[in-house]
């Protein structure tokens, strides 16, 4: 009845009265508070018995009622009547709002470790940890050597813990987080009538069947159906999008409406709907839904569903299982390499070993191929991703980013096109004097030197006039150059001819304006210019008042007269295309310096010219969408004045005193933009992120807003929702990427357009704050949703939450975003080139021992891998982000995680630790001028062990960079937890050389050896300089043709469904194209057909795609027979009317259909030559 809402249905259940019969409930008393079947039980009470009246009725002092019989509903029915509360929540459902069960910590843990890098981390853990209790356990040992094998599996399995606990702890609290701004939302009362007295119930508490109170400022909490009020509109655009204000009827009313003259019904109806607010009036309805049944429930319950993983994510998986693979593949070869060793050794009998030798040597065989399998397996990636979303997410809280799903930090760092409200986003929802012209010559603009285009002072009007007097002044100047009376005259106007009053916040006692938006704008305007309070000046004149004229729709002006000693004052206020042609003269503001003599108010007579310039300074202001507000006096020698005309109230006629007035000033209101979003916006384009405005608003306000913004520029467009939502599939992908402004756009026209933004590959940002913003919200890849606005369904769909509703939030999310994405690569440049050198000279050394001993022993490559990579990570991850990250582009879905320049750093930095480790590991001796002695072999062993930590750590520092800039130590003071892990770093691996002898294999090395580690490894930042300076190009080929950059993916030009007849007949049409051409002439000249010559069958449209086989081969030789004809398949529309198909064509206005094109877009443009000129065709 409600979704969508349908008068029949209504009508069907016998209207308003069959309803509350149905329902078993009273208009006028409520539902019975006991639940004891009152009112509707018993004799006189249903159909079913003779209606009595009551004998007795008793009201005790409390207010309660008692009598014989309850009152008459006539037509209640007796088993609803008689239903008790807890009845009507067991058969209709309780009014609680579907929560998404949160997940306990556990289950988020478990969630986590169902990554499948984590999953082939604990394979690896558990491999490593068998075989090193194993080795440790059950061979034979040395005396002096530690069994310390298993530390590695445990090792591992305490960095899967930590990713565990950090990422799933982060996930819990900002869950909770969430949960505790929604419940202050939900802690409400709601006014029911019950045993018909007014109380207020919990809003978990209303049933259906309740008789609910509607009051201005309420958020209805239940759908339900109007049963009577006064003057009630409701603001529907948080729940359906309708931006207008919907005016409330009885249904009877309704149905009188519609039976009458114009038999419709405009922005009028009898439904209420749950997430709507009351603008205005007192009234009453039914409640016929609650909870998950509701308007707002049902929302609630389709934004349920897990999201998809992001960007990151899936490029982390893809690397996760192709360095598995790769993993495997060299710990299967260079097992293979060791097992044809050991057989030729078996064969020959060197050396010779005892059986139980042989099975030790084929278990070192099997361990050293498991190790480098483990050693391919990047440990801290995990880590390196959480800790930097972590780390990011917490820093996002303080920029009033409340990050509710962690992936979709990342996924804003790709994020290429962002579409944005108008309202309360870019705008500060908060009607506001931004411009205005006191006398006729002071052109005043709210911070003038930003806004230059908000006065024509100096414009030449059309006939060359200018007009010389004019002169623009800031509004914070006002005061300079206005006299103490003219300052007076303007704020009396202001607070007499005005209805808004303070009050105080309930949630945040704050003081704040209620009333009408232009006349809370005007006070403000007042106390921005330091005049005296509003309030004190009503309270003083109020004995004085002898006459007020309220605001009329009709006459769009209200006025208010006042004795000023022994004269009468007439102030009036109202728009200013009426009562400027009222005006006889106008009130004198002199240039800055002009200054009049006196402290009175000058006047002067309206001549042509003033004519001219006030008409032009009206059309001006409303060209910039500006509502116009005059505010004009007169003054009276008595009082009733002379001739005038008393109406049937016996007040002075409106008409009788508003003429020959003086015009004070006109003044041009409008909702401003919020601080910062002109800046925001510029960054966003510097960031190669596009933004599209979507609105409920007209046309003209949209573009005004969009132009200060910076949205609409050169190439754009923009459309109404109504002609974008009919738009074939073809001609929206053509003109979605120059789509700038949606106006006029439904929630279901937001939706279509991030879908079909995400259809061309795009990454896609939403930010909403209503019930019907839902949808939009969660199909988005980031949805934004607002913190003070934002109703709950709205935040429930989104995936970062705008504390501070401001758009120039977005930008701080994009450079979080970037940081992340980058911390992640650093790192990923960092342990890629360690494990390549790490797996490369575990293998050749591996090979080339005939004892199969590595360079690396399994407690070094602990230190190495484990201890050293999740440093790493925690240190890369925690660089702080910076606005220059705006400096690059988006990058799209389908890019490759490493760019050249990482592969570059990889390629030299893994050759350069490759070559000096096995250099030293075969030639130390000779190349240190040491003797073989098991000492001399232990100071080799402990110099590439040294040299290849301190490649590590310089590696490091060189790896803070990704791009080719030199300067790697750039902002490098203010990440503390880089430096105090490089100095740990320094620290642990000195104390290992020194004191971990035996753990770790090493033994103490003199000087020289210290110095010629120092060096090896310090190589590793001028090798990074030498790599960014070396061309991109000959690598990128070089990658590509070893297939480590793969081709970008191409998106389809024709979607999936498309194959089948719907293509066949189409290539039917192309081939007897010219045939067509030939014959076709008559047809051909018509513009409907030449428009659709190219146009595809579209099987969405639910044509020909839809259709059976069977279907199509009866239809299969008339379909031909028209292609040859016609030039196309299948024609939508008419001839007759060749509109139907395609709406814009029709239309010479922007507002009637036809989409618009940015004035300064070059004529040369492919934008300007396809949708240019005077038609703008689609």
């Amino acid at each position: 009845m409600l979704d969508p809402k349908s008068f029949d249905t209504l009508r069907a259940f016998g209207g308003t009265a069959g309803l509350l019969s149905g329902l078993g409930t009273s208009k006028e008393r409520g539902l019975s508070k006991a639940g004891d079947g009152r009112p509707g039980a018993g004799d006189g009470t249903s159909h079913r018995h003779d209606t009595e009246k009551p004998a007795i009725t008793l009201t005790e002092p409390g207010g309660d009622v008692h009598s014989t019989h309850a009152p008459s509903d006539a037509g209640n029915d007796a088993a609803a009547a008689a239903a008790t509360i807890e009845d009507r929540r067991r058969v209709y459902g309780e009014n609680v709002l579907p929560i998404r069960p949160s997940k306990s910590l556990l289950q988020l843990m478990w969630a986590a470790l169902k990554d499948k890098v984590l999953i082939l981390l604990s394979i690896a853990a558990a491999i490593s940890l068998a075989l090193g209790l194993y080795q440790d356990f059950g061979l034979p040992r040395d005396s002096d050597e530690p069994p310390v094998d298993w530390v590695e599996g445990v090792a591992i399995m305490i960095a899967i813990a930590i990713v565990v606990i950090v990422g799933s702890v982060n996930d819990w609290q900002k869950e909770r987080q969430f949960k505790v701004l929604n419940e202050k939302k939900e802690e409400r009362g709601v006014k029911v009538i019950r045993d018909g007295v007014e109380t207020i119930v919990d809003i978990k508490e209303v049933v259906v069947g309740d008789i609910a109170l509607l009051e201005p400022g309420e958020i209805v909490p239940c759908d339900g159906v109007f049963l009577g009020g006064h003057n009630v509109k409701c603001d529907e655009s948080g729940a359906t999008g309708e931006s207008d204000a919907i005016k409330k009827l009885t249904f009877e009313e309704c149905e009188k409406a519609l039976n009458g003259e114009k038999g419709e019904l405009s922005h009028t109806d009898c439904f209420i709907i749950s997430g709507s607010k009351v603008l205005e009036g007192v009234g009453k309805y039914v409640i016929v839904a609650v909870g998950t049944k509701s308007f707002n429930g049902r929302i609630m319950m389709a934004l349920r569903g897990g999201g998809e993983n992001t960007p990151l994510q899936l490029k982390l998986n893809y690397l996760a299982e192709l360095i598995a693979k790769l993993g495997s593949l060299a710990g299967l070869i260079l097992f293979i390499a060791l097992m044809i060793r050991f057989f030729v050794q078996l064969g020959t009998g060197d050396p010779v070993r005892s059986s139980n030798e042989k099975g030790i040597a084929f278990v070192n065989i099997l361990v050293i191929s498991v190790t480098l399998i483990v050693v391919a397996v990047p440990e801290g990636l995990p880590l390196a991703v959480t800790l930097a979303l972590a780390f990011a997410t917490k820093r996002m809280t303080y920029e009033n980013l409340l990050v509710r799903v962690l992936g979709s930090c990342e996924t804003m760092a790709n994020a290429s096109v962002v579409c944005t409200d108008k309202t309360g986003t870019l705008t500060q929802n908060d009607m506001t004097v931004v411009a205005g012209s006191f006398g006729i010559h002071a052109k005043f603009v709210r911070q003038l030197e930003d806004n230059q285009t908000r006065t024509n002072v100096d414009e030449p009007d059309e006939r060359g006039r200018k007009h010389m007097d004019d002169f623009s002044v800031d509004q914070s100047n006002l005061n300079q150059v206005m006299t103490p009376a003219l300052q007076n005259l303007i704020n009396t106007s202001i607070a007499l001819n005005s209805t808004a009053f303070e009050d105080t916040h309930p949630e945040t006692g704050e003081k704040i304006l209620v009333g009408s938006k232009t006349e809370t704008a005007l006070i403000k305007f007042s106390r921005e210019n330091k005049w005296p309070d509003f309030q004190k000046i009503r309270s003083e004149s109020e004995p004085d008042i002898v006459q007020m004229v309220p605001f009329s729709s009709e006459r769009k002006s209200m006025g208010v007269v006042i004795q000023t000693g022994d004269k009468w004052r007439l102030y009036v206020k109202g728009a200013s295309e009426i009562l400027t042609r009222k005006c006889t003269a106008h009130v004198v503001v002199h240039k800055p310096g002009e200054g009049p003599s006196t402290d009175d108010i000058e006047v002067e007579p309206i001549d042509d010219l003033g004519l001219d310039n006030i008409s032009r300074t009206t059309i001006f202001y409303a060209n910039q969408m500006l509502r116009t507000i005059a505010l004009c006096y007169r003054d009276f020698e008595s009082w009733p004045p002379q001739g005038t005309v008393f109406d049937d109230q016996n007040e002075i006629e409106y008409e009788s005193l508003a003429k020959d007035m003086t015009l004070i000033g006109i003044v041009g209101i409008e909702d401003p933009l919020r601080d910062g979003v002109r800046e925001a916006v510029a960054k966003c384009h510097k960031a190669g992120v596009t933004i599209k405005m979507c609105t409920g608003d007209n046309v003209l306000t949209a573009r005004s807003i969009a132009t200060q913004c910076g949205i609409f520029s050169p190439g754009g467009i923009i459309m109404e929702g109504p002609v974008f939502r009919r738009l074939d599939k073809s001609d929206m992908q053509d003109i979605v990427p120059r789509l700038q402004v949606l106006a006029r756009s439904s929630p279901e026209d937001k939706k279509l357009l991030v879908e079909t933004l995400k259809e061309l590959g795009e990454v896609v940002g939403v930010t909403g704050d209503g019930t019907n913003d839902g949808p939009a919200l969660k199909t988005a890849n980031v949805g934004f949703s607002m913190g003070i606005a934002g109703t709950e369904v709205a935040k429930e769909a989104s995936d970062i939450i705008l504390m501070d509703d401001n758009f120039a939030s977005i930008v701080k999310a994009i450079i979080w975003g970037r940081c992340v994405n980058d911390a992640v690569r650093k790192f990923l440049q960092f342990q890629i080139s360690t494990n390549v050198t790490a797996v490369v000279i575990t293998f050749v050394s591996a090979v080339a021992s005939v004892d199969e001993e590595p360079v690396l022993t399994a407690v070094q490559l602990l230190w190495i891998n484990i201890i050293m990579d999740t440093f790493a990570a925690l240190a890369l991850a925690t660089d702080p982000a910076s606005e220059k990250l705006l400096n690059r582009l988006p990058e799209k879905k389908t890019a490759p995680l490493f760019s050249v320049d990482m592969y570059k750093m990889i390629l030299f930095q893994s050759t350069y630790q490759i070559i000096i480790s096995l250099i030293f590991h075969f030639l130390g001796h000779q190349i240190l001028s040491l003797d073989h002695t098991e000492h001399s072999d232990d100071v080799v062993q402990t110099l590439v062990f040294n040299a290849f930590v301190f490649a590590q750590i310089f590696n490091s520092v060189n790896c803070r960079r990704l791009d080719r800039h030199l300067n790697i130590f750039e902002g490098i003071t203010k990440n503390w937890y880089f430096m105090s892990i490089t100095l740990i770093e320094i620290a642990i691996q000195v104390l290992i050389v020194f004191v971990g002898g035996a753990a770790f294999q090493v033994t103490r090395i003199p000087g020289r050896e210290w110095g010629i580690s120092l060096a090896l490894g310090c190589v590793s930042i001028p090798l990074g300089v030498l790599v960014r300076l070396l061309p991109n190009a000959p690598f990128e080929r070089f990658f590509k043709f070893i297939r480590l950059m793969g081709r970008e993916n191409v998106l389809p030009t024709q979607s999936p469904e498309a194959e089948g007849w719907g293509s066949a007949i189409t290539i039917v049409q192309d081939n007897l194209s010219t045939f067509a051409n030939l014959r076709g002439g008559r047809v051909r000249s018509s513009s409907f057909v030449f428009k659709n010559r190219s146009a595809k069958i579209n099987p969405a449209s639910g044509k020909a795609g839809a259709m059976g086989m069977s279907e199509l081969l009866t239809m299969a030789p008339t379909l031909m027979a028209g292609a040859v004809a016609a030039g196309h398949s299948y024609i939508q529309g008419s001839l007759s009317d060749p509109t139907r198909n395609d709406p814009s064509r029709s239309s010479a206005a922007l507002w009637e259909g036809k989409l618009q094109l940015h004035p300064d877009t070059p004529k040369e443009s492919d934008a300007f030559k396809r949708y240019g000129g005077e038609s703008n065709m689609v």
